[in-house]
């Protein structure tokens, strides 16, 4: 292959120099989902960052009660329009946030590659864009705070109808040798499953009761049989999360599952659901599924997208399948050439030690650019 191009080059460099500072700051702002202040702090960090002569705009969250999402705009006297895509919620509580350290290569800290260091590399790429408006009709940065969480329909589908492509900037990584990106995910459901049994003395008449948290547990066993990672539909089937009970000496009436259920596609999903019985030992259990996100395959409508920007790029861009869910799914359905992850390399995201690594900044801002670049010009 050629080189990488010069301009591409040139403005990964400026991206990566600005980056560990920019990153920094936007880790510094604790924002789990649902908080607020958390969120409009984050934006207007963002808006600090966008180019000069973008417009922004706030627009409702998907999700209510919380804090309004982001979105900046760039126009240009191009033909073709381009959406990038992030977010900047975290599952860090405010109690166990951690600001940016830099330990060895590792840029460490609560957000860092879920997906705050994407962020970064999707501003970057607006500011290197601003300086060519001829490229391009529209590029679009839309920045959610509420993906880590959501459990209300996605809302921001018809709002950017009519784009040529979508590329979110979800963590990068290597596939082989070579630059990776997303072009396949799984669908994600979240089963909810409420337990109405009946409290009892546990000690005098423990079977006057109806023992939800038994139920329940059943109930995740059920779940927990349809796991077929390496079956047709790639399905796994997970209980996550089990309350029930208030005082270690009553027979508990009350509680609740949530199982993470993922797979090719959502009727696998709903096959779980109906596979949770309805009744166990007295106790009445009722499931429903409380979030549905799509599955993406993207892979042969963005198969001659990645050959130019490939060819752009001096090596190869590979497409690479996740399982963890993604906004990216959400427009999959309605701009075909949906590509993600193409935010920094880094690792244990969800975790306290999660990093970006800082050698990546570069690397993944080249591809960013070299994708966006190849799709201004399909």
């Amino acid at each position: 292959m050629k080189p990488v191009d010069s301009w591409i080059e040139q403005g990964a460099a400026e991206i990566a120099r600005r980056a560990p500072r920019e990153l920094e700051a936007l880790v510094a702002v604790s924002s789990p989902s649902g908080d607020v202040h958390g969120a409009n702090e984050c934006a207007s960090l963002c808006a600090a960052l966008a180019p000069d002569d973008a417009s922004l705009e706030r627009v409702p969250c998907s999700s209510p009660g919380h804090a309004e999402d982001l979105v900046i705009r760039l126009k240009g006297t191009g033909t073709r329009k381009v959406l990038l895509v992030g977010h900047n919620d975290t599952v860090v509580a405010h109690t166990e946030h951690k600001p940016l350290a830099r330990v060895g290569e590792q840029l460490v800290g609560s957000g860092a590659v879920d997906m705050k260091g994407g962020n970064v590399l999707a501003l970057g790429a607006l500011r290197a864009f601003a300086k060519r408006p001829e490229l391009f009709a529209e590029l679009a940065l839309l920045l959610v705070c509420d993906e880590e969480w959501r459990t209300d329909d996605f809302g921001h589908v018809q709002r950017f109808a009519g784009f040529d492509a979508c590329l979110c900037f979800e963590a990068g990584e290597l596939r082989g040798g070579d630059e990776g990106v997303v072009v396949r995910r799984k669908a994600a459901g979240t089963i909810h499953v409420i337990a109405y049994g009946r409290t009892a003395h546990s000690g005098s008449a423990p079977d006057r009761g109806a023992n939800a948290l038994l139920a329940l547990a059943a109930a995740a066993q059920a779940v927990a049989a349809r796991h077929a990672p390496d079956g047709p539909s790639h399905l796994t089937a997970v209980p996550t999360i089990l309350r029930s009970g208030e005082a270690f000496n009553v027979v508990p009436g009350h509680g609740e599952l949530y199982c993470d259920v993922r797979a090719d596609d959502l009727d696998a999903i709903e096959d779980v659901l109906a596979h949770i019985p309805a009744e166990h030992n007295g106790v009445r259990l009722e499931a429903e599924l409380i979030r549905r996100w799509p599955g993406m395959q993207a892979e042969t409508a963005t198969a001659p997208l990645l050959e130019s920007a490939s060819a752009l790029l001096g090596r190869r861009i590979a497409p690479a399948a996740r399982g963890g869910a993604s906004d990216a799914s959400h427009f999959a359905s309605t701009i075909p050439l949906t590509v993600d992850g193409l935010g920094p390399r880094g690792g244990k995201a969800h975790n306290p030690e999660e990093f970006v690594l800082e050698a990546s900044l570069q690397t993944r801002a080249e591809v960013a650019l070299a994708v966006i670049l190849a799709a201004l010009a399909t």
